[in-house]
C-alpha cells in the first residue's frame, strides 16, 4: 500500500493556532526543505562521484575511507556549500517563525495549559527548580532554537514546549504522523513484534519533551501506569497540558535520565525516543546503566533512534550535516559508538541486547533505528 507523503496536523486544545499569514511561511519553510532534501540532496551523491571523489584520490592515492575524507573534498564544491547553507538558512527560518507564532499567543497558551493542568483529571507534574541542567544540554542551542527546550520568558511558561510541538510537524513536513507520534508508534510495534506476551504494569519515558512519542504508549497499553521524565521544565508543563487535553494519563517529572528518583527495578519497559543523539558518550553511559536499575527481572529497554550509523563513507559524510551546522554536537558521537558493547558494559547480557531497523508507520525517510535489550530473569 503506497504511503502518504504527508500528514494533516492533529488538533488538540493547547497546540499553537496559526494565522493564515502564519500557515503560508510554515507552507515555504516545509516546501523549501523538500526540495533541498528531495530534489538538491541527490545531486550531491552526483558531484560525489563524478568530481570530488577522484580529486581526492588524486591527491592521496587512495580511496576516501572515512566521512572526515569526503568532507575535504565536497566541502569545496560549490553545490555542496549551496546545498548546506540554504538548509541551515531553512533551519533558522523554522524556528523564527515558530517562536513568532508562540510568542504572539503566549499568554493565551498559558492560561489553556493552566486550565487542564490546575485540578488535572488524569496524570500529574513534578518539577524541580533546583534540578542542575547538564552541560550537553545547557551549553547547546539545540537545533538552533534559542534557549533550546529550557528558556523561560515567565513563571509557569510553556512557550518552549509548545513551540516543539508546532515545530515538530513542519520539521518533519508532516511525515511522522499528525501528531508527531511515528517514533513511539515504532517503538510499539516493536514490542508487540518481539515480546507479544508482555504486558507492562509500569512504563519510563526517558526524554520526552512533549511526550510525542510518550502518549501513543497510553492507548497501545492503557492498563499500564505511565511516567515520562524530561530536563526541560516549559515542555513538561506543556506535555503535561497536552497529555491532558488529548485524554491520556501521564506523570511527568522533570528529572534527568543519567540518575532519577525511581526505586530499584521499578519498571517493565523503559523506552527513549531520538534522546540518545542529543547526550554526551558519558552520559549516554550513565543513562544505560539507570536503565538496567530501574528494569524489572525480563523488563525491556528500548531506544528509537534516528538511524545515523551508515557504513558507506559519502553516506557518513552527509549524516554528519546535523552535527556542523545543526547544533548537534553529539550526533557524530552516537554515529560511531559500539551501542551493544556499551549496553554490556551496562551490565546487559551481551544475548539480550538488540539492533536493529524499525519501520515507520507513516511516510518518514530512512525508518528508525531500534536499540535495546532485557534484563536477565524472568518476568513478574
Amino acid at each position: 500500500m503506497t504511503q502518504p507523503t504527508e500528514s494533516r496536523r492533529g488538533v488538540h486544545a493547547v497546540m499553537p493556532l496559526q494565522t493564515a499569514a502564519e500557515e503560508t511561511r510554515f507552507e515555504f519553510s516545509k516546501a523549501l526543505k523538500t526540495a533541498l532534501r528531495t530534489d538538491l540532496k541527490p545531486k550531491l551523491r552526483e558531484r560525489y562521484d563524478s568530481r570530488a571523489r577522484a580529486a581526492f584520490e588524486q591527491r592521496h592515492n587512495r580511496a576516501p575511507e572515512t566521512g572526515a575524507d569526503v568532507e575535504e573534498v565536497m566541502g569545496e564544491d560549490a553545490l555542496y556549500r549551496w546545498w548546506s547553507a540554504l538548509l541551515r538558512a531553512q533551519q533558522e527560518n523554522y524556528v523564527q517563525n515558530t517562536l513568532m507564532c508562540v510568542d504572539r499567543q503566549l499568554d493565551d497558551l498559558t492560561e489553556k495549559c493552566q486550565s487542564f493542568t490546575a485540578s488535572p483529571k488524569l496524570g500529574s507534574l513534578r518539577l524541580d527548580p533546583s534540578l542542575p541542567i547538564p552541560y550537553y544540554q545547557a551549553d547547546v542551542d539545540i537545533h538552533c532554537v534559542p534557549g533550546s527546550y529550557f528558556f523561560e520568558r515567565h513563571a509557569g511558561d510553556v512557550g518552549q514546549g509548545a513551540r516543539s510541538d508546532l515545530g515538530a510537524f513542519v520539521f518533519s513536513l508532516g511525515r511522522h504522523g499528525p501528531y508527531n507520534e511515528d517514533k513511539g508508534i515504532c517503538g510499539i510495534n516493536f514490542l508487540h513484534a518481539n515480546f507479544p506476551d508482555l504486558k507492562p504494569t509500569r512504563i519510563l519515558d526517558l526524554g520526552c519533551t512533549v511526550g510525542q512519542s510518550t502518549l501513543p504508549y497510553a492507548t497501545a497499553f492503557p492498563g499500564a501506569e505511565l511516567h515520562a521524565i524530561d530536563l526541560a521544565a516549559p515542555c513538561l508543563r506543556y506535555g503535561h497540558a497536552r497529555a491532558e487535553a488529548l485524554g491520556k494519563a501521564v506523570h511527568f517529572s522533570q528529572q534527568n535520565a543519567e540518575q532519577t528518583d525511581f526505586a530499584d527495578e521499578s519498571f517493565d519497559v523503559i523506552v527513549s525516543h531520538i534522546m540518545l543523539h542529543e547526550t554526551s558518550g558519558t552520559a549516554l553511559q550513565n543513562i544505560l546503566r539507570e536503565c538496567r536499575r530501574l528494569l524489572k527481572p525480563g523488563g525491556v529497554m528500548l531506544h528509537i533512534e534516528v538511524p545515523i550509523r551508515p557504513t558507506d563513507p559519502f553516506d557518513r559524510f552527509l549524516a554528519q550535516w546535523d552535527c556542523r551546522h545543526n547544533n548537534e554536537p553529539f550526533w557524530g558521537t552516537l554515529a560511531t559508538l559500539d551501542l551493544k558493547a556499551l549496553a554490556v558494559k551496562a551490565g546487559f547480557a551481551a544475548d539480550r541486547v538488540f539492533e536493529t531497523a524499525g519501520e515507520t508507520a507513516f511516510a518518514k525517510t530512512g525508518g528508525w533505528l531500534v536499540y535495546g535489550a532485557t534484563k536477565e530473569g524472568a518476568s513478574a
